[in-house]
């Protein structure tokens, strides 16, 4: 049995702004704090915090969905990749990102939540605060 998790969070920002900043390298690797390599289309590899993440983009519906393949360096070799959706929501106070995360290795989905929030959102808190909408 697979793990999957699901959180979310809401930011001062415009779904366009998140969407492209998920799919830059450069904005990519700010606001998570680790080097990330990103070529923003569909069949495409990508890597984000120093290498730890990798996987393909497999589906972008611009500033409302992207769909990657999804993995770190602690999956065994034997391991599929688990599927990552980043969903994206206007709400009053900006956009809500929520982070549909399946087909985790069993018994990681606690760990990979937990990582999400650490350094994901709380990271990205901060990086868009002093943002615009």
């Amino acid at each position: 049995m697979k793990d999957s998790i699901k959180v979310s969070i809401v930011l001062p920002v415009t779904a366009k702004r998140l969407f492209e900043a998920w799919l830059d390298s450069k904005e990519h690797s700010k606001f998570s704090g680790g080097k990330a390599k990103i070529n923003p289309h569909p069949g495409e590899e990508y890597s984000a915090v120093d290498g730890y993440i990798s996987g393909k983009t497999l589906q972008l519906q611009p500033y409302g969905r992207i769909v990657q393949s999804w993995r770190t360096t602690d999956f065994k070799p034997t391991d599929k990749d688990s599927i990552l959706e980043v969903l994206l929501e206007k709400v009053d106070k900006g956009t809500r990102m929520t982070i549909l995360h399946t087909e985790i290795p069993n018994g990681k989905g606690k760990e990979y939540e937990e990582g999400w929030i650490k350094y994901y959102f709380e990271p990205m808190k901060k990086y868009f605060t002093n943002d615009n909408l």
